[in-house]
């Protein structure tokens, strides 16, 4: 049982949308396929990967340094101690030998993306659905059927009005979803708190907005908007300065009487560990964001939530980035609290297994072996001019 052969390539995602910090008509994503010897129905078993959007293509990283590593390795060296399945956790080790701690941020993401591969990879020599087999393996088989997403959209877009902000949100009410997510921080709060006010006066009860700074503020615009969010009836307050400004984050949740969610653009576990020890969020309060598929895979994400339980947080508490298949795979697996969607936004890799809708504000996972890539023909499609 061996790797034969790894591909890679870089894909275009552009689109006119943009958030307080960014728009995204250069943005690109990284797709990879691990082919084995492994044969299933008279084919060899691949494994695909990408990241999840907001970060560029890690093309370099992935050819020069992390795929030589595992093509070169022994086939000892990436499976169980059985032999009779790929290890995960001892590919991580190879891709990251010689690197040196720190520094986290571009390396992640194409760790990332292999990582996915893997576990698809293994997923699939096991003939389980990922979310079955992280079940099976980390949470004594117990797994959720379906899962908690939230629609992430109010992008703001070129002549885009209230009007068709609330025609954007009804969209996503229409879908089957129950919580929206809006941008902040691209327009004056002025401006910010008309948008709030046209989305939550379409929203019916049981509805639910967050709204999403993209870590655009300082301490003062930050504790300004705060002041202002606390007049309405808001499920969270999201990375309202910069990620790894902890103080900023700390002085806001001493304010705050929204919710904070945060984290998407913390990459490892001592970032991670960092928010929890002096970000000031309350376990009980507030939410957790890191994005596996961003912060080196599954493997370190793993880390990342035993980490968190010896502080004294419910993995509940977890709502990853991504809103993909790999991230809807880990929170049914092993029981997170939701999930990240992006309808009709960063396709196709953004959503889920074609033909399964958004039902009462939960998405159902599908019993196929691996992620399910296979189960999105246009995702597919990106993958068969790789592999």
């Amino acid at each position: 049982m061996r790797i034969t052969s790894i591909r890679e390539k870089a894909v275009s995602i552009p689109s006119a949308i943009r958030n307080a910090v960014i728009d995204f008509s250069e943005m690109t994503v990284s797709v990879v396929a691990i082919v084995t010897d492994v044969v299933r129905g008279g084919r060899p078993l691949i494994g695909y990967g990408f990241h999840s959007n907001g970060r560029y293509a890690q093309s370099g990283i992935l050819r020069e340094r992390l795929i030589p590593r595992l093509l070169k390795a022994a086939p000892e060296a990436l499976l169980s101690d059985s032999g009779e399945n790929f290890d995960p956790f001892k590919a991580w080790r190879v891709m990251m030998s010689n690197e040196k701690p720190g520094g986290h941020g571009e390396r992640s993401v194409a760790v990332g993306t292999l990582d996915m591969a893997l576990w698809d990879l293994v997923a699939k020599v096991e003939e389980k659905p990922l979310y079955r087999l992280l079940a099976d393996r980390f949470r004594g088989g117990v797994a959720e059927r379906d899962v908690y997403v939230y629609a992430a959209g109010g992008y703001y877009y070129p002549g885009k009005d209230l009007s068709a902000l609330q025609d954007e949100i009804r969209s996503y009410l229409g879908m089957g979803y129950h919580t929206v997510k809006i941008k902040i921080g691209g327009a004056s709060l002025d401006d910010d708190l008309k948008r709030i006010e046209a989305v939550l006066k379409i929203l019916s009860k049981g509805d639910e907005l967050a709204v999403d700074a993209n870590g655009r503020f300082d301490l003062e615009t930050a504790l300004r908007y705060a002041d202002a969010l606390a007049h309405y009836p808001l499920k969270w307050y999201e990375e309202p300065g910069d990620p790894l400004d902890y103080a900023l984050n700390a002085e806001v949740a001493k304010r705050t009487t929204v919710p904070l969610a945060t984290g998407e653009n913390l990459f490892s576990f001592h970032d991670a560990r960092n928010l929890v020890r002096y970000g000031g969020l309350e376990a009980s309060r507030d939410y957790l964001q890191i994005d596996p598929a961003l912060s080196y895979g599954l493997v370190e994400y793993l880390r990342i939530l035993e980490m968190l339980k010896e502080h004294g947080w419910s993995w509940r508490r977890c709502i990853p980035h991504g809103g993909h298949q790999m991230t809807l795979h880990i929170a049914a697996g092993l029981g997170l609290g939701g999930n990240e969607a992006y309808p009709g936004v960063f396709e196709p890799f953004g959503g889920f297994a074609d033909n399964v809708p958004v039902e009462n504000g939960r998405v159902r996972l599908p019993d196929a072996p691996g992620i399910g890539i296979e189960l999105k023909a246009e995702l597919m499609k990106v993958f068969q001019s790789l592999a």
